[in-house]
């Protein structure tokens, strides 16, 4: 859904620049699909940064993101 998200996205954008501006509804589906953009932009960035191990100067790994973590 990610590309559809951002098409839709940049479309809105674009007519905004270009035309007349947007309808009341299409602001508002505008600041919606940001809105659901950027939840899943954080989900996704977090997932990734969970996978990610650091080891330390004393050759111990650890996550980078500890599991307790509040993210």
């Amino acid at each position: 859904m990610k590309k559809e998200l951002i098409d839709r996205i940049n479309f809105l954008a674009h007519k905004a620049k270009t035309e007349a501006g947007l309808t009341k509804e299409e602001r508002a589906e505008q600041q919606r699909l940001r809105a659901q953009y950027i939840e899943e932009f954080r989900r996704d960035t977090l997932d990734a940064l969970r996978h990610i191990d650091i080891q330390n100067p004393d050759g111990t790994i650890e996550p980078l993101i500890k599991p307790d973590s509040k993210h």
